[in-house]
């Protein structure tokens, strides 16, 4: 797997208030049938031994179709249970110390807000990506922090490394997004919240193809 390669097209973010527990890992499944490239497990206030075993499910599932499993937040589970990466933030582990804990060959994310500068520091630090939103009005993020269209084209003049939008991205939305300049879209109530998630996630993947 080139997974420099992986880094375009269509991430899938799941959330526990949209996804029941019995139907996870199946509707994990859907949207990578339907084209995601990533699987971001993102889990909130939720035990890390239970986010571990949510991880250890989705990577039969990640493995089978020789997509990328990505951790968030916690590269220390992402260690454990040999997830693919780890996506962080401003509050979780510096790229550097996720680096030394998961090797060279790991992907690491970073979600750089608005700030181009973030991005700039997070790709000389050894970052895979950075990640930019919010775009539109999102259900998991509100309307804080949204930023122009235009953040995606002008932060690719500054880093090289795949640019992913995040932040209300749905079936309607998307391609402006994909035209705005971003290489990937990570998604989560437009894929998990939809009534088809394999129609969702198939029409999204489409417009990176």
């Amino acid at each position: 797997m080139n997974r420099q390669l992986q880094l375009v097209g269509l991430n899938v973010i799941t959330d526990q208030h949209l996804m029941p527990r019995d139907r996870f890992v199946d509707m994990v499944e859907v949207a990578v049938q339907g084209g995601a490239k990533i699987v971001q497990l993102r889990e909130k206030h939720t035990p890390p031994e239970e986010i571990a075993r949510l991880g250890r499910a989705l990577l039969t599932v990640t493995r089978r179709y020789g997509v990328l499993l990505l951790i968030n937040d916690d590269p220390e589970i992402a260690h454990a249970i040999g997830a693919d990466g780890v996506h962080v933030g401003r509050e979780d582990a510096t790229v550097a110390e996720a680096r030394a804990l998961l090797g060279p060959d790991a992907i690491i994310g970073v979600t750089c807000y608005g700030e181009i500068e973030r991005a700039v520091a997070a790709e000389q630090a050894g970052a895979n990506y950075v990640a930019f939103g919010t775009p539109f009005p999102s259900p998991t993020k509100g309307t804080q922090g949204r930023t122009p269209l235009t953040i995606y084209r002008d932060v690719k003049q500054h880093v090289s490394v795949p640019v992913f939008a995040i932040g209300g991205i749905n079936v309607d939305n998307a391609q402006q997004v994909r035209d705005a300049g971003a290489d990937a879209i990570s998604v989560v109530s437009g894929v998990f919240g939809a009534p088809d998630v394999g129609a969702a996630a198939k029409a999204l993947a489409a417009l990176f193809t």
